[in-house]
Order: structure tokens, then sequence, then C-alpha cells
């Protein structure tokens, strides 16, 4: 990470690694793919219909080596240069996407005052019209009037009112298309406005998620961004490997979230009365 992609950052709220992993594509690719063969290749136990989303969280807790990424200087630059040396590990999220995601933030009004990002790790190529993220600039910033005005049109995932609003469908909303290959490496502010359209039905993704430490006297704004975990159906922050495999440097980014999450069982325990499946999303 240089000075001048930090202030890119700022300002745009993405920032894109071409190749950064491209020696370990491989390696990283066989971890994937292990991983969901040992939870029943898809969404929720049972195998990948190529009709929706399938999602696992958590993901990269679940394999030795996907787990050592937070140990990678690559990720640990990044995620000091834009969130502090003491950023927290959020959680990950391994995908098999099918076709369009409207336009969407991953918490806009979540946790004011505090920056969380997404790392996201590509393992196809993917073009403007194949499912690459695209990204609308500068939609980060709260309270800001043109990512404000942004927003009140692209509010969450389901309700875009594009066409209603500015007379046009959502693969036309002004945008920057973000074409990877694998080995590339995507960073964006999770408030950032994206989409893709265009994908294949088993468009391979993975993401690193990591936040800002929380004040001592912001923690029970932690403990609301670690509750909305529950509809995953998962009762930890993280899986014992992800906590037993780790050294002095790997708990800094650990520690503060486990010592926070004594409601989350409970929680799940609630979304599993509620929901007929762990969330896609």
């Amino acid at each position: 990470m240089t000075e001048q992609e930090a202030r890119f950052f700022d300002v745009f709220g993405y920032l894109t690694f071409p190749g950064l992993f491209a020696r370990e594509s491989e390696e990283i690719t066989e971890a994937f793919e292990a991983v969901w063969a040992e939870h029943g290749g898809g969404h929720n136990q049972r195998p990948h219909d190529h009709e929706r989303n399938s999602a696992l969280l958590p993901f990269i807790d679940r394999h030795p080596y996907l787990c050592s990424l937070l140990d990678d200087e690559r990720v640990e630059s990044i995620g000091a240069a834009l969130l502090g040396e003491d950023f927290n590990y959020m959680s990950s999220d391994g995908n098999y996407f099918v076709g369009d995601t409207v336009w969407h933030s991953d918490g806009y009004q979540r946790a004011p005052g505090y920056r969380s990002i997404k790392l996201a790790f590509y393992l196809d190529t993917v073009g403007r019209d194949s499912g690459c993220l695209r990204v609308v600039p500068g939609s980060q910033e709260m309270g800001d009037s043109y990512a404000e005005g942004v927003h009140k049109t692209i509010a969450t995932s389901g309700s875009n009112r594009t066409e209603q609003d500015w007379g046009i469908p959502g693969t036309d909303v002004p945008a920057l298309a973000l074409e990877a290959e694998p080995g590339d490496l995507v960073v964006f502010n999770h408030r950032l406005k994206h989409a893709s359209f265009g994908g294949s039905t088993s468009r391979r993704m993975f993401t690193i998620n990591l936040q800002q430490r929380f004040l001592e006297q912001d923690e029970e704004l932690l403990r609301e961004c670690i509750a909305s975990l529950a509809g995953f159906w998962y009762e930890s922050v993280y899986t014992p490997l992800m906590v037993q495999s780790a050294g002095p440097g790997r708990m800094r980014h650990l520690e503060q979230r486990l010592a926070h999450a004594d409601h989350l069982p409970r929680l799940v325990a609630k979304a599993r009365q509620e929901m007929s499946e762990p969330s896609r999303f």
C-alpha cells in the first residue's frame, strides 16, 4: 500500500490489485473447492443448484491455508493502511454467484464512524457483462449529498428504484466495471454501491471482511455488528481452527470480537426458528 493508494481509497472507495495473488491462485482455488466439498457442495449442505446463489459464512476459517491469508503481509498491509494496525477481522464468506447481483451496499448505515472493507478474491475471469464487480465511485460517504442521493435510489439489495427515479435499468447506472482475472484482488468500502450483471451460474468468489477496532465506549455498537452474523446460522464469530491456529499477530485482529460475541448463539437459535435456511447474501 502506498500513500497515494490510501488517498484514492478515501475518495473513491475502492482499489484494485491485478495479479496480487497470481502465484497462489491455483492453491487458493483448490482450497476454495475443498471447503465446498466438505460442506455439501453448495448452500445449506446441498449441492449448488445453479439457480440461486450459494453462500457459506464463515469461509476462510474452515481451511488451514485460507486461515493463513490473514497472516499474509499483503492482507496485513492493506488492513493496516486503511483501518489502522489494530484492525478487526470481521468475517469471510465463500460464494457461488448466479446471474445478476442488483445494486446495493454492505451495510450503508451500520456502525457510523467505523470503516469496514471487503477484500474480494476472484477465482474466475469476469468482465463487464460476465459478472465482474461494478462500483459507483464515491458513493460510500455517509452525509455527502452525492452519496446520499445515490443511496436514496439504491438503498438495499432488492429495493432498487433506478427505473422509477432515474429512468434507466440497473445495467445503465453510471459505474466503473472492475474486470478481474484469477489472482486479482479487489478491495472496497462496505458502504460503496456495487453490483454485477451477466454472470454465469457458478461464479466463484470469496471475501475477507475487515473493520476498524471499536472504542471502548462503542462496545454496544460492536455487539450490534456481530449480531448481523446470526442469519448465517453460525454460533461463533470464528471457527476453532481460526482461533487455535492463530499466532499473536492474528490474535490481535480476533480478540475484540471474540470478547463481545456471547449473545450470538441466542440470536442464531432465534434465526433458525424464523428462517427456512441460512442467508444467501
